[in-house]
């Protein structure tokens, strides 16, 4: 049996700490024996653990400066004093403090860097104490995955690695989201002429709910009418909401808050859009298309291999514009709705859950082996 060790920040309501869940939940345990270590014992994840997965974390809380704090020891001391058990393979499931920490593993050790999201050299910097330091730091796993082709791409300018790093697509309970898409959801009203829109993700700057919130007060000066349901949590709510009340449309707006079932909201919603200003593989927008939503997303990472050249869903402009024109688009002609919706179906099939996690399996024996 080839022991994993699966270490990342935390398990709250984030897409990679959600997908991380699914992967180890599915795997074979006669094949593996899975050990997930927080370095904070925080999250709403927790719960979804199967028993059979080890559950361990370093610290209690998180506590403010913890990146500044860590980076003023080297990886080894930190993978000697936060790593006690010993394993086959050690994978960092999140880039960041998580990827230096497992760094300082033995050469001999296999080890995994997964990558979620692109990052500049500004912001590796903000990991690691310079970009020299960050390359060398990736240049010790013998395997770097990312969850998209434009990750991949992105880390191999930063890093000048081409070698070892593969693209794995995040891992998704497809049978159970579209079990959880059919329950009715009560909070969703169904009027004549309003466009019923659903969106998903930590209400902060980067989700771009801002620019969805000044897109729908232009649309709503010109006559069209909308519901807009925002399905998490954060501090930009408060600034939104006094945006929407200072302009007469805080009717338009419904925040559900952190959801244990957002499936059936986005299956019930006639649209989904993504406003984000990045994204790595969107794991809500590929939840929306398993449940056969249309999609409008902003032009991020991992979209244009998601949807194609608009084959599955609409992808536009990075910009308030761009999300103005596709929302529009599907006001303006109800076809496109159907259509989409259709091909929502289609490509959701694309991201099966088990083939996905053979793939991965395959990749953690096939490095055992070498």
């Amino acid at each position: 049996m080839i022991k994993v060790l699966f270490f990342i920040h935390d398990l709250m309501h984030g897409g990679a700490e959600k997908v991380l869940v699914n992967l180890v939940n599915n795997m074979d345990k006669k094949k593996f024996d899975i050990t997930v270590l927080c370095l904070f014992d925080e999250g709403v994840n927790k719960k979804y653990l199967n028993n059979d997965i080890h559950y361990k974390y370093v610290f209690k809380n998180i506590f403010r400066g913890n990146t500044i704090f860590l980076k003023l020891f080297s990886p080894k001391i930190l993978y000697k004093k936060m790593i006690k058990d010993e394993y086959d393979i050690v994978i960092s499931y999140l880039e960041g403090s998580c990827t230096r920490i497992i760094a300082g593993a033995n050469n001999d050790l296999k080890k995994i860097a997964w990558v979620h999201a692109t990052e500049s050299a500004n912001e590796f910097k903000y990991s690691y104490r310079s970009l020299k330091e960050a390359k060398e730091i990736y240049s010790k796993y013998n395997k770097i995955v990312c969850v998209s082709e434009e990750v991949r791409k992105n880390l191999g300018k930063l890093t000048g690695l081409e070698d070892g790093i593969e693209v794995k697509y995040n891992v998704n309970e497809t049978d159970k989201i579209i079990e959880l898409s059919n329950i009715y959801a009560e909070e969703i009203k169904y009027e004549e002429n309003i466009l019923n829109i659903c969106t998903v993700g930590k209400v902060v700057h980067n989700k771009g709910f801002m620019r969805l919130a000044h897109v729908c007060k232009k649309l709503w000066d010109e006559g069209y009418r909308m519901k807009v349901y925002i399905l998490g949590i954060g501090d930009e709510q408060e600034k939104i909401i006094s945006y929407l009340k200072e302009n007469g449309i805080e009717d338009v707006f419904c925040f559900l808050g952190y959801q244990e079932n957002p499936y059936k909201y986005i299956a019930a919603c006639d649209l989904f859009v993504c406003s984000s200003y990045k994204e790595g593989f969107s794991t809500a927008t590929t939840e929306a298309l398993i449940v056969g939503t249309p999609v409008v997303v902003t032009k991020c990472s991992g979209m244009r291999e998601m949807l194609g050249d608009n084959k599955y869903g609409l992808i536009v402009d990075n910009s308030e514009d761009g999300i103005y024109q596709g929302i529009k688009k599907f006001m303006d002609d109800k076809e496109l709705l159907i259509h989409y919706t259709e091909q929502a179906k289609i490509r959701g099939r694309f991201f099966e859950k088990q083939r996905i996690v053979d793939d991965i399996q395959s990749m953690m024996i096939d490095l055992i082996q070498e």
